[in-house]
């Protein structure tokens, strides 16, 4: 039977905690047991560890071995903000795909009124975003930036960058992909799409464009679909390389 799996709030040599809301949803939801034993991921690592300890603000573990983790490829979501009760739901999914960095972005068309409060909503991103890495068995959430301009924002990435644009006729994602390598940025417009001057900044800071086909996604529904593609294409490249060499 697989065992259930936390992300620790804190780590103190062999014992990990949870604490507050984490550690009241242990206690008095799943009523946890002293003796009970979990898979609790303690500063980057995955660990065995047993209750010790429990209270409805703090569940305390004893850590134990390692326990074995499929890694994943290094993905950054550069996502343009758009309204907040579907790039939340935009954020769940993509954590649960296994991205390990979202930076939100105010492009031109993003709502003046999304760009004023996005700072204010990054809290609960992160919240939202550790829940859903514990329900899709991550060892670590995927770190939320504080929201910055787009120009700021794509001009400080390295590696392989790919913008999506509805523009784009030629070029295909996939196709794009066969040559990456994490880690990989990929980045997503706001609600109407990215403007001329975006995509000359895009170009500028060697971003290549990429389409997914010949319909208008909604922008959850492109990050997603991307990063899944995305996802399937390097986590596959990832188990290749891995895969020991037959003499």
């Amino acid at each position: 039977m697989t065992r259930r799996r936390w992300i620790a709030d804190r780590v103190e040599g062999d014992r990990a905690f949870l604490l507050g809301p984490n550690a009241n949803h242990l206690f008095r939801v799943l009523r946890v047991k002293i003796g009970q034993e979990f898979d609790v991921a303690a500063d980057g690592l995955l660990r065995s560890a047993k209750v010790v300890f429990a209270s409805h603000d703090q569940v305390e573990f004893e850590l134990g071995a390692e326990v074995e983790s499929a890694a994943l490829p290094r993905v950054t979501v550069y996502l343009s903000i758009f309204k907040f009760d579907r790039l939340e739901w935009a954020l769940e999914k993509l954590t649960e795909l296994g991205v390990s960095h979202v930076v939100p972005m105010i492009a031109q068309r993003t709502e003046e009124h999304l760009a004023k409060s996005a700072a204010k909503r990054v809290e609960r991103w992160r919240k939202i975003v550790r829940e859903a890495s514990q329900q899709a068995r991550r060892i670590a959430p995927p770190e939320i930036a504080d929201p910055l301009a787009l120009k700021k924002a794509i001009a400080q990435e390295q590696g392989s960058r790919i913008v999506l644009s509805e523009v784009e006729e030629s070029v295909m994602l996939k196709s794009l992909l066969v040559d990456c390598t994490p880690p990989l940025a990929m980045a997503f417009g706001p609600e109407g799409g990215w403007s001329e001057m975006e995509l000359e900044l895009f170009k500028a800071a060697g971003w290549k464009p990429a389409s997914l086909g010949h319909t208008i996604l909604r922008a959850e529904t492109a990050a997603i679909a991307a990063i899944a593609v995305a996802m399937g294409e390097l986590t596959e490249l990832l188990s290749e390389a891995v895969k020991p060499h037959r003499l």
